[in-house]
């Protein structure tokens, strides 16, 4: 199991939520988790593909029985989607309205769309929405907001509530073979203000936002997905550069920070990903840049982290790193399992795991994903 990472510096950990007189969603979050069972709190941590949910190996198309009876036995946090769940508008819509229903408490529906080459919805024409260039040919970077409404209002209309964008990245490096174009330029500056703008546009159509993928991606030589990757730049470089983006997306009202598997050695003096540690995660992005929001872990089933982690130290370790939620793990089960068994050998602590769920709650309600008490 990784241990977390010692700090650098001392960390200054801000509050994880509002105290129940300042924020009425807090005092409801609270009674929620006051009285779900462990495994129901452990549940929330995830969120799968409706594939992992059911088991079935064909794309879901449908949410029939099984998905039902699945989400009743297995009442996750959320589902993701991808382009092979969408025949069309309508089957679309149906599907997401009724895995809202067969929740007993109320799921993140998300989905992966950026524009550009990552476009899970638009990529389809039958699904009717519109089609943009990525971030990085946009005439200009404050046309990020149009990008943040467009999108966001389409997939609301769809039944979406969770867009895993806006990519917060700088394409620094042109030998980076993930990021590319899909950021908002090659420069900080011009990274932040569309990220900010982009922020903005989606925030005023109620869905959540995403801001990826600290602390960084775009200087990287190596694809996370396909195996471990690391940025070489010392914290001071970070401040100049990749993190001017993350503050200006938290600045305009981003509600979830995704940590992608990147190390960065030359500040933790280690190759623990991103995701996986401590003084990352806890130190930098909540400490540092003061994100007091949800952050959710890039997917887990990527080779960065599979080839070094089981599934059990998949889940458990971004939990002791600070992440509060769990995205695709390779073997959804078995992570439960993992993350359930930490909590009894005195691993995990609950009270970690209550500090995230609380989190997740919240934002829940503060979204209206689950309804407000009257």
């Amino acid at each position: 199991m990784p241990e977390p990472t010692p700090t650098l510096e001392p960390i200054q950990t801000p509050a994880p939520t509002a105290e129940p007189e300042d924020d009425p969603a807090y005092a409801q979050a609270l009674s929620i988790l006051s009285g779900m069972s462990l495994r129901e709190k452990v549940l929330q941590l995830f969120i799968v593909t409706p594939e992992q949910l059911t088991g079935i190996e064909g794309p879901a198309t449908v949410c029939g029985t099984l998905t039902e009876v699945s989400l009743q036995e297995n009442p996750v946090g959320g589902i993701l989607y991808f382009a092979e769940n969408f025949v069309n508008r309508k089957q679309t819509q149906k599907m997401i309205q009724k895995t809202k229903a067969a929740s007993p408490l109320g799921l993140f529906i998300a989905v992966d769309e950026e524009g550009g080459d990552v476009a899970r919805v638009a990529d389809n024409p039958k699904m009717g929405t519109t089609v943009f260039p990525p971030m990085g040919f946009l005439d200009a970077p404050e046309d990020g907001y149009t990008v943040g409404k467009t999108i966001g209002s389409e997939l609301m209309e769809l039944g979406f509530n969770l867009d895993f964008a806006p990519v917060a990245d700088v394409n620094s490096n042109p030998d980076n073979p993930v990021i590319g174009w899909r950021a908002f330029g090659e420069d900080a500056q011009t990274a932040a203000l569309g990220v900010s703008s982009c922020v903005q546009g989606f925030r005023e159509t109620g869905i959540l936002c995403t801001l990826k993928h600290f602390p960084g991606h775009g200087d990287t030589k190596t694809d996370s997905h396909y195996g471990a990757a690391k940025s070489s730049k010392k914290l001071k470089s970070l401040r100049k550069c990749e993190f001017l983006p993350f503050i200006a997306g938290i600045e305009a009202g981003a509600p979830i920070v995704m940590v992608g598997h990147i190390a960065l050695p030359k500040v933790t003096g280690n190759d623990v990903p991103a995701s996986f540690s401590f003084e990352i995660t806890t130190g930098l992005l909540r400490g540092e840049l003061g994100f007091d929001g949800v952050i959710v872990t890039d997917s887990l089933d990527m080779a960065a982290i599979t080839d070094r982690y089981d599934a059990e130290e998949s889940a458990v370790g971004p939990l002791l790193a600070g992440a509060d939620l769990l995205l695709v793990p390779k073997d959804f089960n078995a992570s439960v399992s993992g993350v359930l068994n930490a909590l009894e050998n005195g691993t995990l602590s609950e009270s970690r795991v209550d500090e995230s769920v609380l989190r997740i709650l919240r934002l829940k309600i503060q979204y209206g994903i689950i309804a407000t008490e009257e």
